[in-house]
């Protein structure tokens, strides 16, 4: 059984910082290629930050390029995403996503690649 369980979400001041976690069971997670999506209330899932499986390779929507950071811990089954200078816009549902791949650059902004996904994990910014 696959799973995806997210942790690290909180309510944080603008300008504060995050860590989220999400730890990987049920797949080989060294062959997975693993993204990040956050969803705002009314609001699509949108693409943040995905890390490739094969060299680590990284990829970042715009809005996020330069505060946040994908990582990840093939030794530990879990990606993160560091979440710097916080904006009220950032507020979100964060859920993280595996697609398990022999393809060597996998990385994708698009949800529809993604197999697996967690329930998600919420941030939400003050002012």
């Amino acid at each position: 059984q696959v799973q995806l369980v997210e942790s690290g979400g909180g309510l944080v001041q603008a300008g504060g910082s995050l860590r989220l976690s999400c730890t990987v069971s049920g797949r080989t997670f060294s062959r997975c290629t693993m993204g990040w999506f956050r969803q705002a209330p009314g609001e699509e899932r949108e693409f943040v930050a995905a890390i490739n499986w094969s060299d680590g390779a990284t990829l970042y929507s715009d809005s996020v390029k330069g505060r946040f950071t994908i990582s990840r811990d093939n030794a530990k089954n879990t990606v993160y995403l560091q979440i710097n200078s916080l904006k009220t816009e950032d507020t979100a549902v964060y859920y993280c996503a595996a697609r398990e791949t022999l393809y060597y650059r996998s990385t994708s902004v698009s949800a529809s690649n993604y197999y697996d996904w967690g329930r998600g994990t919420q941030v939400t910014v003050s002012s």
